[in-house]
């Protein structure tokens, strides 16, 4: 995971200097954005509630009592994503969609040195615009402000407890709405968000589907899902996982000893 987005960041930061030129091109047509006026205030609020959603998730994630199973599984799940990502922004580079969001003057050089500092300015910043860090463009195609949303959205359904309910439904207004300030704020053009949305739930569909069907792990005739490239990869990390996880917490640390006592692993 963290190989990978360190290449999605080298990936925008030689992207920036190919982008076309804002006083000849203008942002491409598209449905959304052409019928909505740009807001620069709401790409704030979309990376204000990615903060809110991948920090609630981290803490389902945290007492779940298989936490090291999962979190094996999101990084694996965000390396691929990442990895895929840098790929589609580098191979097509669409014009910038803002007009008015401020992107680095280009220096027409692509040098190591410049590279490597670009990167360790975006992931100062985590990668958001919120901080300051994030002022190269051209990442567009897909959305990385859609995937962290949408997978924040599908570990707190999948792992937390069945009776969060309340939760997941106001999991699920805020990625919609977190997805909808993106493109308010025209950071991103609607299929940057489209394609976003479907390669993350695919992937994370046809993972937990392997992962979850014991036969779907072995190399079999009709098992088509082990042509998958990254398929190997998977079955080593997922060889002691021996079906469903059950939504099983507990408290993550050896103390207070009395918590734990109190308060034994229940299965919601």
């Amino acid at each position: 995971m963290v190989v990978n987005f360190i290449l999605t960041t080298a990936s925008l930061a030689m992207v920036h200097e190919r982008v076309p030129d804002r006083n000849t091109y203008g942002p491409l047509p598209d449905i959304v954005l052409d019928n909505v006026a740009a807001q620069d205030w709401a790409l704030n609020v979309s990376e204000v509630l990615i903060m809110i959603m991948s920090n609630s998730a981290m803490v389902f994630i945290i007492f779940h009592k298989h936490r090291f199973i999962v979190v094996r599984r999101i990084f694996l799940l965000m390396g691929l994503l990442y990895m895929m990502r840098s790929i589609t922004m580098y191979v097509t580079v669409l014009p910038v969609a803002s007009k008015t969001y401020f992107c680095s003057p280009k220096v027409n050089n692509t040098s190591p040195l410049l590279v490597t500092k670009r990167v360790l300015q975006l992931i100062s910043g985590f990668g958001l615009s919120i901080n300051g860090k994030h002022t190269y463009c051209g990442d567009y195609i897909y959305s990385g402000h859609t995937v962290v949303l949408v997978l924040s959205y599908l570990i707190i359904k999948e792992y937390s407890p069945k009776r969060f309910q309340p939760i997941h439904w106001l999991a699920g207004i805020a990625v919609l709405t977190g997805v909808i300030m993106v493109l308010v704020a025209h950071g991103h053009y609607t299929v940057d968000v489209l394609i976003a949305y479907y390669v993350t739930t695919r992937l994370w569909y046809i993972y937990h589907t392997l992962a979850n069907n014991s036969h779907l792990k072995q190399y079999e005739p009709n098992n088509f899902l082990a042509r998958l490239w990254w398929f190997p990869i998977f079955k080593y990390f997922e060889k002691n996982v021996g079906g469903t996880v059950p939504r099983q917490y507990d408290w993550p640390l050896p103390w207070p000893r009395r918590f734990l006592a109190k308060h034994p692993n229940r299965d919601s």
